[in-house]
């Protein structure tokens, strides 16, 4: 049903892939998030969320920098453990602290010296502007849906996203005590889809902003699109709740493996939330932004 619509949205839609560490250790640990682009001059939508990560990263970068200089200054002594954890305290290190992120945009433009972001007021929604690039990588641009009241309950939808990190281009450099790219290893992730069923409209007072599935949309795919069979984009993958079923096992004897078991399960509906087409319009239409819809 959507293969032709992938490989049309495969065309505009990128991965923003991530390292991190945390104070625990030097482990790197890879994530993705997803952005697709809107028009040819590097205009791209994707979640506030994603957004918000990458602003955050330049002060947490900044501030295990400044913890490491004074870390190097402490005395070699018997008060030296006390004074590393008061420095610890004052940065709110703590073993599950991040400590340092790097980003970079995957077949996106060929250079950048950094990017521009709106960020909408009270939706998981954002324009992201990629500045002072020679040429374009990405090869299509998306087409949003003109009229979003023609998508209905229970009609077949798909996402496409970046929801299983599979790049190994990265390493801790234990000399300079940084993660870092590599030219070496996997420098890509395979695109993933998932179709769902539209089962109700997201709405506030001011009217429907998004719209739910009946499938989860995973991690990695935040600020991916939602798309029909055509490839017209009718929204914006940014959440996944959890709906309790009732339906519950409690210590239940099962028989497993020729074994009887006690089992306890609780159930849940995970549904995925995407922004609806015409919210997204509005915004970019609100920041003057050139984008396209169907004909």
């Amino acid at each position: 049903m959507f293969i032709q619509a992938i490989e049309r949205v495969s065309a505009f839609t990128r991965p923003i892939h991530t390292i991190l560490r945390t104070y625990s250790g030097n482990q790197v640990i890879p994530g993705a998030a997803t952005i697709f682009f809107v028009n040819e001059l590097g205009y791209a939508v994707t979640c506030k969320h994603v957004v918000e990560m990458l602003l955050a990263s330049e002060n947490i970068n900044a501030a295990y920098t400044a913890f490491k200089t004074e870390k190097s200054k402490l005395v070699q002594d018997g008060k030296y453990k006390a004074s590393l954890k008061g420095l610890e305290l004052k940065y709110g290190f703590n073993p599950e602290a991040v400590i340092q992120m790097r980003s970079t945009f995957v077949d996106t433009v060929d250079t950048m010296s950094s990017f521009t972001v709106y960020l909408h007021p009270a939706l998981d929604l954002a324009i992201l502007k990629i500045n002072d690039f020679s040429n374009i990588l990405y090869s299509d641009v998306a087409v949003f849906k003109k009229d979003g009241a023609q998508i209905k309950q229970g009609e077949m939808l798909c996402r496409l996203g970046f929801p299983f990190p599979e790049f190994t281009n990265y390493a801790y450099n234990q000399t300079t005590d940084d993660i870092e790219w590599k030219n070496e290893g996997i420098a890509h992730s395979p695109r993933f889809p998932i179709e769902g069923m539209v089962t109700r409209f997201l709405a506030e007072q001011s009217g429907i902003y998004g719209i739910e599935l009946s499938t989860p949309g995973l991690k990695g795919q935040s600020g991916g699109p939602l798309f029909n069979k055509q490839g017209i984009v009718c929204g914006m993958q940014f959440s996944t709740k959890h709906l309790h079923l009732g339906f519950d096992i409690i210590d239940s004897e099962m028989l497993i493996q020729n074994k009887l078991k006690k089992v306890t399960d609780y159930s849940f509906m995970h549904l995925g939330q995407c922004i609806h087409v015409d919210a997204i319009k509005a915004f970019l239409d609100e920041h003057k932004v050139k984008y396209y819809v169907e004909d």
